[in-house]
């Protein structure tokens, strides 16, 4: 009896190995600190906050580098460069986004560590710098009526308020800065959360119109009435960036905004009188589609609609903002007035905002960098990230 023949098994065809995944390509570091995805396209906006301040400073403002109006010598574009002087504004609407990201799930050590890193490499190096400059050369560009002791309380960057002068020309906003950090420190302490920031932003305005209302100094300097609309409209748009719009978030950016005018049509005609011009190219509807525009390139980053900006050297470009900005001034104090009689102006400018622009590159790579890696290890926080 033969036995039944056996079934055989229809094997079943083996699935193709999984391919690979194509490399991704090189873009800039994808998660923040918090977890959240790099914001690549704010250092774009640091960058060109400060070449607008550039901008105004070589062409616009400086006549003790010249020797003349620069708003004459560089006529055609007068219009564009002395709406640089806003592009002090465009940082501050950016240090409230910012800040308020960097702050967010931190302690108060954190964010002290962060902070005290962030700022003072850079710093430190430029007030030495500046006291070499103006004590052993004969450079007298922006030099101040400084003693030594003095360098020496603006290393602690707190010199307004000791009633000491600031050694570089653009010190005056890392002060309104550091008062920014202590007052958002407030929630830090107790642990930021929406609800908490909602409230910390509703009390501010309400101080800002009080500060208005009283006049009073004291009350003045600590709530800032004329750069808190730029702080508060940035952490609107950080919470509408973080969980959608709502009409409060978007109540306090037009509220912002408003109260930015005001300030920034003041502040434009306080300098136009500091400086002494009869006519200044930047009349007040010039002044109100600038911060106009200021406004929608943050509403622009909140909303998501820039995300395409993905280039990674843009990280390094919004790391060495920082030092251009502190430096570029005292650049064109040694450059202009050494050339100013051999060189075309245009060309004389171009040379010295890229001597400026490599400086700073040197300075974030030899002394930026590193010194934040050694403030955080001495400190005990964690490595720097370039986009905070």
């Amino acid at each position: 009896m033969t036995s039944a023949p056996t079934r055989r098994r229809r094997r079943r065809p083996s699935s193709p190995p999984p391919r690979r995944a194509a490399p991704a390509p090189v873009l800039a570091e994808p998660v923040r600190p918090g977890g959240e995805p790099r914001l690549v396209e704010l250092d774009l906006l640091r960058f060109v906050a400060a070449f607008a301040v550039m901008a105004f400073h070589f062409m616009a403002a400086s006549r003790s580098l010249w020797g003349d109006y620069p708003t004459e010598i560089f006529a055609p574009v007068n219009r564009v460069t002395t709406l640089g002087i806003l592009g002090v504004e465009l940082f501050f609407l950016i240090s409230g986004f910012v800040i308020l990201m960097s702050a967010w799930g931190r302690s108060l050590g954190k964010f002290a560590v962060s902070r005290i890193s962030r700022l003072y490499p850079a710093y430190w190096f430029t007030v030495v710098a500046l006291y070499v400059l103006y004590t052993y050369t004969d450079v007298t560009g922006f030099k101040g009526n400084l003693y030594p002791v003095h360098y020496l309380i603006n290393l602690t960057m707190f010199q307004e308020a000791f009633g000491v002068l600031h050694a570089g020309g653009v010190f005056w906003s890392l002060w309104v800065e550091l008062k920014f950090y202590f007052l958002i420190s407030i929630i830090v302490v107790i642990g930021i959360n929406l609800r908490r920031a909602m409230a910390f932003m509703w009390v501010w305005l309400v101080l800002v119109i009080v500060a208005e209302y009283l006049e009073n100094d004291l009350v003045t300097e600590i709530v800032m009435p004329r750069q808190a609309p730029y702080f508060i409209a940035g952490m609107a748009f950080y919470l509408i960036h973080r969980v959608g719009s709502s009409v409060t978030r978007w109540g306090f950016v037009l509220v912002g905004y408003a109260f930015a005018v005001y300030a920034a049509l003041e502040r434009v005609q306080s300098r136009v009188d500091a400086i002494g011009l009869k006519r200044f190219p930047a009349p007040p509807e010039a002044v109100i589609v600038a911060i106009t525009l200021i406004f929608l390139l943050m509403a622009a980053v909140a909303l998501g609609w820039l995300a395409w900006i993905r280039w990674a050297p843009l990280t390094t470009v919004g790391a060495l903002t920082y030092p251009l900005y502190l430096l570029h001034q005292n650049v064109s104090a040694v450059l202009i007035p050494g050339l100013r009689d051999t060189l075309n102006p245009w060309l004389l400018t171009a040379l010295t905002m890229a001597a400026s622009i490599v400086l700073a590159y040197l300075v974030y790579k030899l002394i930026d960098r590193p010194g934040q890696r050694l403030l955080r290890r001495i400190l005990g926080g964690r490595r720097p990230v370039r986009n905070e």
